[in-house]
């Protein structure tokens, strides 16, 4: 069977140590919140064939790249219909799943963040992630508040999934290996259904802080709440980073309080 070309456009690195693949599906803990797992660019199947030996739940594989769909088909020829030619970006979750599902991959670090987000997006139906990803997206989502790692991925993650950094990656293990170190973290989603506030707005709260993140709060919220209406609570002075994600809800509901005032 001809192997699959790695593309440049798609990000791909193939992963090539089997230890290490079987390592990351291992990392799949939560079964009992879950039937199904969706495994995003599955390549040429490295991690696939071990998740396909797993009984206590059904895998499907998602590619966009048709020449890796081709070697999978005939990889897996009794998949069917679980074998998905498609973006996962584009891919609307309840089409195919009625019920919740984990994510697993070694994604492509070229859409790393989107992909995170995506999962943000359908947070309720996803209780576990477990995924590669380069080494420096991975210490952002774990990064905890006054590091400088810390930012908007990292709140947001945190304020709806219990974040893990599992292990690190070496470039050897892929073909073509990056030109950066990997590594391999595991979300759960915690016990908050919602945000204990207007979570349009704490979204919104936390992007302009630290879009300005150099700046105060006082300062860098002033698209968000007047100058005039801040008053002189202590958290206009700090700065994104160093406001826990309780520390952006609380800083979410006073702001909410304070535009409401006339």
């Amino acid at each position: 069977m001809s192997l699959v070309k790695a593309k440049k456009h798609l990000g791909q690195h193939f992963l090539t140590d089997k230890n290490i693949a079987q390592k990351i599906v291992n990392s799949l803990v939560h079964t009992d919140k879950y039937k199904k797992v969706l495994e995003v660019g599955p390549g040429m199947g490295v991690l696939s064939d071990f998740l396909l030996q797993k009984q206590e739940f059904e895998t499907y594989l998602i590619d966009i790249d048709t020449e890796s769909f081709e070697f999978l088909h005939k990889q897996y020829p009794t998949l069917g219909d679980r074998l998905i030619n498609a973006d996962f970006l584009a891919l609307n979750f309840k089409d195919i799943f009625l019920e919740p599902f984990a994510i697993i991959g070694n994604f492509p670090y070229n859409i790393s963040s989107q992909i995170l987000f995506k999962i943000l997006e359908n947070r309720n139906q996803v209780p576990e992630v477990v995924g590669m990803f380069q080494k420096e997206v991975a210490e952002r989502c774990v990064a905890k508040a006054s590091s400088k790692e810390y930012g908007i991925l990292s709140v947001f993650l945190q304020a709806y999934y219990k974040c893990e950094y599992l292990f690190t990656v070496k470039a050897g293990v892929f073909n073509p290996p990056p030109k950066v170190l990997s590594a391999v973290i595991r979300l759960s989603r915690n016990q908050t259904p919602s945000l204990d506030c207007d979570e349009k707005l704490f979204w919104q709260v936390v992007k302009a802080g630290f879009n300005q993140r150099r700046k105060t709060l006082g300062n860098a919220l002033s698209g968000v709440i007047k100058k005039e209406k801040q008053g002189d609570d202590a958290v206009w002075a700090l700065r994104a980073e160093r406001l826990t994600v309780k520390d952006f809800v609380d800083l979410t509901n006073l702001i909410h309080e304070r535009n409401s005032q006339e």
